[in-house]
């Protein structure tokens, strides 16, 4: 804690003054002395000088002591109460403030603390009644929680400066993997509230869209929206639909837009090849129908010889049979084509396997069971028609072999293929009826469908055989279908524990300022900050302590975005001291497999693009991230705030400015602190709990809050 210079002042003022006094009383008594008293004096007044002056100082250290007691009791005291009277209040907290001082002070904090109780009684009163006149509103947002979900399209909607307000889970997994990054922490540099659409799409593109529905809207189409082809940073083909967000109402400009996506990058890549089949058909047809034409025109001339005429029909023959070739093979490649492109869905393989038995057992009267099942198998299939196979041959074996029973096998055979197996015991079936079986249209109780079980395998691209197992006395129906790729359905892993349902969003930001501005010049409330901490190996970076993990979260119109974080484990490659595994417990085989700094650090560094950072002992962290700019190439050039800083600032005259001991003042739960990602979402609640007391001192632009912070004692500290 710091001497407060009022206390400083005065002891000063109280010396200057004992001085003065002194002075006085000397040139008083020297002024009455006679001559020979005079002369006679400095003989006598050596010892009493010195006594004189010892006793003056041990009089102002003993007033100063008094001056001391007195400005703690009557000065500090009252400090110490405002300070964390206006932190409760800011922090909405309920703890009771520490009550000292004089007999007065004290009665006061104790008066403010029944005032803080009468407070939190009422606002947990009008909470009440807010939840419940919000109840209406909550359900509506619901809703559209639950249709964002559901949507199988990639949805993000923007404003005009192309900042995202809202994206679905679907958004985000499509975003991932079109970046051309190293996969680390989770792909989530690319999407985030306030992030800019820019980073995958032109700025040209998407404007040349928007003047597209402005024309249209002019025109007065009812839904003015436009699509357009790009392609995305790792090269894959995006066909993009954007849709105009309209004011309060129809007659207002455009305040924002709606980017519908999908992925097209197989599709494009199908098509090139029939292209090509057909151009090659093309080709090759007219240089054959060239010789077919010359050939019938010299079979027209009348002194054609037998010979002559041999070879020209050797040429018409051989002609005609090169063109059936090719027009079979391009009819071929195009019915595999029309084989691919009938519409599959993805479905998880256990669903598909439970809703066969329920659809055998209902259809055909029999027990159905599970033999195996690869939980983690999606297949791409029409679920409806591979259905209606497995119960129309389950019906058969019912009805025409008596099997009373059968059992579902579905597992993994191979890339990009499962084998589901309709398996029975009992009486046998013969290769020839089996086959005739997948020849003959299917039939389902009464009910005769115009596919057979070959049109089903055909639609998918797959394979079907009979099978027998003689050792186990039991025979199979094996169908052989296509699993979902990783760009037909986004890895399950990849969600995370409430992503179907819509926490990205934030309309209030349709109404951020341009980003012509500068940062220094906007209001503190207004900025992105990306709020981080890293673990490290220990606390000098200079003589080779290096960084075990980043986390960082993101404040976007002063909400805290928990879900869109980052959290990534960093190999040191190096040995890590057992003190500093005391204190974050990071373990040298937590590491092992771990990218380095050298991939963790540009992903961080896109995460926290156009943000201002924010930490806790920034200068710190920061050292860390210095000395791997040059090795890396990356540099973080934007402004660090420092809530150690403003916590000096703002509470002089508090004892500690750990990030625990503001954490308390202001009401922050900071448990399960020194892991990198709690203690970067400890900081920001911090942070935005302090900015509002920024704005009481006049603090309300990133620049006021820079300028103020360096003039504090803890600026002065280097790593």
């Amino acid at each position: 804690m710091t001497v407060d210079r009022r206390y400083v002042v005065s002891v000063l003022a109280l010396a200057s003054a004992m001085a003065l006094w002194l002075a006085v009383v000397v040139a008083v008594l020297w002024s009455s002395l006679s001559s020979a008293e005079r002369d006679a004096l400095p003989a006598l007044t050596g010892d009493r000088v010195a006594v004189l002056v010892m006793a003056s100082v041990v009089a102002l250290a003993l007033v100063a002591v008094g001056l001391r007691r007195l400005h703690r009791h009557f000065v500090e005291a009252p400090a110490r109460l405002l300070e964390q009277a206006q932190a409760a209040l800011a922090g909405d907290v309920e703890r009771e403030i520490e009550a000292s001082g004089s007999l007065e002070t004290r009665g006061l904090a104790r008066a403010f603390n029944d005032l803080v109780a009468a407070r939190a009684y009422l606002r947990r009163d009008i909470e009440h009644m807010v939840q419940e006149a919000s109840r209406d509103i909550e359900q509506e947002r619901m809703r559209l929680a639950a249709l964002m979900s559901e949507l199988n399209q990639s949805v993000v909607v923007c404003n005009l400066n192309g900042r995202i307000l809202l994206y679905n889970n679907q958004a985000r997994l499509q975003f991932k993997a079109l970046s051309d990054a190293p996969a680390v922490a989770g792909g989530a540099e690319l999407m985030g509230l306030g992030r800019s659409i820019y980073a995958v799409f032109d700025p040209k593109l998407v404007a040349h869209a928007l003047e597209n529905v402005r024309e249209r809207m002019r025109r007065g189409a009812a839904n003015p929206s436009t699509q357009f082809v790009t392609a995305a940073p790792a090269g894959q083909l995006l066909r993009v639909t954007l849709a105009p967000v309209r004011g309060a109402t129809a007659q207002d400009d455009i305040t924002g837009f709606v980017l519908m996506q999908g992925n097209i990058t197989r599709q494009f890549e199908d098509e090139s090849v029939r292209d090509q089949h057909l151009h090659a058909l093309t080709e090759s047809t007219r240089a054959s129908l060239a010789s077919l034409q010359a050939a019938v025109e010299a079979l027209d001339y009348p002194d054609v010889d037998d010979e002559m005429r041999e070879r020209l029909l050797r040429v018409i023959r051989d002609e005609v049979g090169a063109m059936g070739q090719r027009i079979r093979a391009v009819g071929a490649a195009t019915a595999e084509g029309l084989k691919t492109r009938w519409p599959l869905e993805d479905m998880l393989g256990a669903d598909v396997v439970q809703a066969a038995l329920r659809r055998i057992e209902s259809a055909c009267a029999m027990r159905a069971g599970v033999a195996e099942v690869d939980g983690s198998l999606w297949l791409k299939v029409d679920s409806f028609s591979l259905l209606q196979a497995l119960t129309s041959l389950a019906c058969r074996l019912h009805e025409e072999l008596g099997v009373r029973g059968v059992e579902l096998r579905l597992i993994e055979a191979g890339p990009h293929r499962a084998h589901l197996d309709l398996i029975w015991s009992g009486q046998a079936l013969n290769t020839e009826t089996a086959m005739s079986w997948e020849l003959d249209p299917m039939k389902i109780g009464t009910e005769t469908l115009p596919l057979t079980v070959r049109d089903v395998v055909a639609r998918h691209g797959g394979e079907f055989w009979f099978e027998r197992e003689r050792t186990q006395h039991r025979a199979f129906f094996r169908f052989r279908l296509p699993l979902a790729t990783a760009q037909d359905e986004p890895s399950a892993a990849g969600a995370q524990p409430g992503d179907s349902r819509p926490e990205f969003y934030d309309f209030d930001l349709f109404q951020s300022s341009p980003h012509s501005r500068e940062l220094d010049e906007r209001t503190l409330a207004e900025i992105t900050y990306t709020v981080f901490d890293t673990e490290t190996t220990g606390l000098d970076p200079s003589l080779g302590d290096e960084i075990i993990q980043i986390g960082a979260t993101r404040i976007v119109n002063g909400k805290l975005l928990r879900q869109e974080n980052f959290e990534q484990l960093v190999n040191p490659q190096r040995s890590i001291p057992e003190p500093s595994i005391a204190i974050h417990g990071i373990r040298p085989e937590m590491l092992v497999g771990q990218p380095t700094i050298a991939d963790v650090l540009p992903a961080f560094h896109a995460f926290a693009r156009d943000t201002v950072l924010v930490a806790h002992n920034a200068a710190f962290d920061m050292r860390f991230l210095q000395l791997k700019e040059a090795p890396t190439g990356i540099r973080f050039d934007q402004p660090v705030l420092d809530t150690l800083l403003l916590s000096a600032l703002l509470h002089p005259n508090q004892e500690s400015h750990a990030l625990e001991a503001i954490a308390l003042r202001l009401g922050v739960d900071a448990t399960g602190r020194h892991a990198a990602l709690r203690d970067a979402m400890v900081t920001a609640e911090v942070f935005l709990k302090l900015v509002p007391l920024l704005a009481d001192k006049g603090i309300h632009t990133l620049g006021q809050a820079r300028e103020a912070a360096r003039k504090t004692y803890y600026a002065r500290l280097k790593y």
